[in-house]
């Protein structure tokens, strides 16, 4: 089978370009053990600087809406804005009091999209902490952290009420991050909510993958969050992390899906992170 991504720009991305000249798997695509082992690999080392990131900015913020730090770090790992300290602060900031000043310091971190994008993903994210009440404190077991999903999406999911620029990604990454904030609860996220998110590099590897017959379907959905998007995309693309993670019995799913981002990801900056 001849190689999946075009100019590969980390390890991961290579070794499985390397997999798939080799073949011996379905079809003649790659072997499944060997990709499953890649995206282990891959995601475990991605995993391990979201952990330290996440355990520091929680620490330099004790005492704030632990949502609010987790909606800060979503957008700097959705590549809108520079993963800082700094920018997290002026986030959490905007979040608890809006003032032009803490707005302007956050936008200030912006990346090649510009700092419109920041300022419409935090005026949403306004609106739907006004409308939606969530626990104090991140709830300690899955089950919770399902229940304060539901409670989030449950506006998003409806054209009408969806606050602008608040797509799959927006609606559901600071999710993933109240996992990253609590490791052992993400080792045992192995099936069912909370629902992790789609789009972006995401959506290119489960591409890939689909590809090379590792997975049953392709992606759903768009790349970005400015626009509107079927709610179905979030969780039909949840479904094949499950689909990829019940088939190893040492990952969860914060592993697939950090396995997926290398495999997807166009920043030349995973060089640094990958195996």
């Amino acid at each position: 089978m001849k190689p999946l991504i075009s100019k590969p720009v980390n390890k991961v991305q290579q070794v499985f370009n390397e997999l798939c000249e080799k073949g011996g798997g379905a079809a003649g695509g790659p072997a499944r053990p060997k990709v499953l082992e890649l995206l282990f690999s891959g995601g475990q080392s991605l995993n391990k600087l979201a952990y330290e990131e996440t355990a520091e900015h929680f620490a330099e913020l004790a005492g704030a809406n632990p949502w609010h730090i987790c909606f800060a770090i979503a957008l700097s790992w959705g590549h809108l804005a520079k993963l800082d300290l700094d920018f997290t602060i002026a986030t959490v900031k905007t979040l608890e009091k809006w003032h032009s000043s803490d707005l302007k310091a956050a936008c200030s971190f912006h990346l090649e999209r510009g700092p419109t994008p920041i300022e419409q993903s935090l005026t949403g994210a306004r609106i739907l902490f006004e409308k939606v009440t969530l626990p104090e404190q991140l709830p300690a077991s899955l089950e919770g952290l399902g229940r304060a999903q539901e409670r989030w999406l449950s506006p998003v999911l409806h054209p009408k009420t969806r606050p602008p620029y608040i797509g799959a990604w927006n609606s559901t990454a600071m999710f993933m991050v109240a996992l990253f904030a609590q490791p052992s609860l993400a080792a045992t996220h192995k099936k069912g909510p909370p629902a992790l998110p789609p789009g972006g590099p995401i959506r290119m590897g489960l591409h890939y993958l689909h590809q090379a017959k590792i997975i049953s379907a392709g992606p759903s959905g768009s790349e970005l969050d400015d626009g509107s998007f079927e709610p179905g995309v979030i969780y039909a693309d949840n479904g094949l992390f499950h689909e990829l993670c019940a088939q190893r019995p040492d990952w969860s799913l914060v592993d697939v899906h950090s396995g997926i981002y290398m495999l997807g990801t166009r920043d030349r900056r995973s060089v640094d992170w990958d195996i």
